[in-house]
């Protein structure tokens, strides 16, 4: 039996997860974060598009976990211990985005460094759970796309301007 690879797509403010041998993305990132969380071993991954980086700033009461930096990161711990053998791994982490997309405006305006923002509360969040960050391409100003492979726990990271490099 031969199984087939897949990449699990993540749209803005969601989160999903993969098993191994497939991949995990999402496209898109400009002031947004991809957070990946993963055991060391490579056996499942979890991500979450973050759109803004504080839950206290929504408007309504229709509460997304996914679209939060610090609301995020713990929906990403609950999500791998429902996969099961994970309850008790060391998890690992990389983040991407983050880009400030909104430069005129954020020097007149400090609340419009959304990417900025999401990026310190994505970290912040992360270190409260005790989880390493491992690779940490946010910042600049171009937006990203990404996908995490559980292979070998690379992060492919795309920009228009740059390429793709490898983290």
């Amino acid at each position: 039996m031969t199984l087939t690879k897949k990449t699990v797509k993540v749209g803005m403010a969601d989160m999903g997860y993969c098993l191994a041998p497939n991949s995990i993305g999402s496209s898109g990132l400009g002031s947004c974060v991809a957070i990946v969380i993963y055991p060391a071993n490579g056996a499942a991954a979890a991500l979450a598009h973050v759109m803004l980086p504080d839950a206290s700033i929504r408007r309504n009461d229709d509460f997304n976990r996914a679209k939060y930096a610090d609301t995020a990161v713990p929906l990403l711990l609950e999500t791998m211990q429902r996969l099961g053998p994970f309850r008790n791994a060391t998890l690992r982490a990389k983040i991407a985005g983050g880009a400030n997309m909104f430069q005129r405006l954020s020097t007149v305006d400090p609340m419009m460094k959304i990417g900025e923002r999401n990026t310190e509360v994505a970290r912040e969040a992360l270190k409260q759970a005790n989880i390493p960050i491992m690779a940490d391409v946010t910042g600049g100003s171009e937006g990203r796309s990404v996908v995490f492979s559980l292979k070998d726990q690379s992060l492919s990271v795309r920009t228009i301007h740059s390429g793709t490099k490898i983290y």
